[in-house]
């Protein structure tokens, strides 16, 4: 359901009578620093997981092999 132009006008003038011309600016800083704190806090538990993530999983083990020589290359016929 889409909300027309004149729905969206009523909700604007309700918000301004409500909360007045003045505090709506303070209104909307003070959502956009909780947006960014929000922000911040995901990109923290994200590092976190990936500390995590590298601190369980174990790192691949590398076999040295020897290298062959022609003495233990046996012949076959």
């Amino acid at each position: 359901m889409r909300a027309g132009f004149w729905e969206i006008l009523l909700i604007v003038v309700l918000i301004l009578i409500l909360f007045g011309h003045a505090k709506i600016p303070d209104l909307m800083k003070n959502l956009a620093n909780g947006i960014n704190v929000f922000k911040k806090e995901l990109k923290s538990v994200n590092e976190e997981k990936k500390e995590n993530i590298k601190k369980t999983v174990p790192k691949k083990q590398v076999v040295k092999k020897k290298p062959v020589s022609a003495k233990t290359v046996k012949k076959t016929k």
